[in-house]
């Protein structure tokens, strides 16, 4: 466990091959198959600064993993509301490509040290029964569930909107939450220009 880390560093490099992604996820989805984007950072930390080298993509096992099935069932959906009997709703890492992806960090001298996934502006393209929650590059009640059980050191959340046929994004970088009740707290976020 890394203490208390305060700034994110990314370059736009690392970032671009996520936002193409998202993008792609984002204009292809409907009212009843949200977007789905989650990626792991790969890094170092030092000195309370997070220094992300790469993005890597992961197999989303949440809709066949009978684990993730069981997660969502009995603790997720009784918590965090009927949306996720939704099963493009979530995201839960392939245990193998968590071990490959481990294992390439080990063996290029980086760590896991957290992941990025997406937030589309759902509040005004789903459902109208899930228009409640305004959706931003903040942690939801979920992302502070999921945070939490994680527990790395840097969650991003890159949100997504349109608005007059331009798709805009803004990221958050964030820190678990200290305590169950205690909200994540906010990282700087700064951009390496090379």
């Amino acid at each position: 466990m890394h203490p208390n880390p305060h700034t994110v560093l990314i370059g736009f490099d690392a970032l671009k091959s996520f936002i193409t992604a998202a993008q792609d996820e984002y204009e292809a989805c409907n009212q009843q198959d949200p977007p789905s984007c989650f990626a792991l950072l790969l890094g170092v930390i030092s000195d309370g600064i997070v220094n992300i080298s790469s993005v890597e993509f992961a197999t989303n096992v949440r809709a066949t993993d009978p684990i993730a099935l069981e997660e969502f069932a009995n603790s997720i959906e009784p918590c965090f509301g009927s949306a996720y009997r939704n099963l493009r709703r979530g995201f839960w890492c392939s245990p193998k490509d968590l071990l490959r992806i481990h294992r390439q960090a080990d063996h290029d001298g980086v760590e896991v040290l957290g992941s990025i996934h997406l937030h589309p502006d759902w509040h005004r393209i789903g459902p109208p029964e899930e228009r409640g929650l305004r959706i931003s590059e903040e942690p939801t009640p979920m992302d502070r569930y999921m945070f939490d059980s994680s527990q790395y050191p840097v969650n991003m959340i890159c949100y997504l909107e349109s608005d007059g046929g331009t798709v805009s994004a803004a990221l958050g970088a964030w820190a678990p939450p200290a305590t169950t009740e205690a909200p994540c707290r906010r990282l700087t976020l700064r951009f390496k220009t090379h």
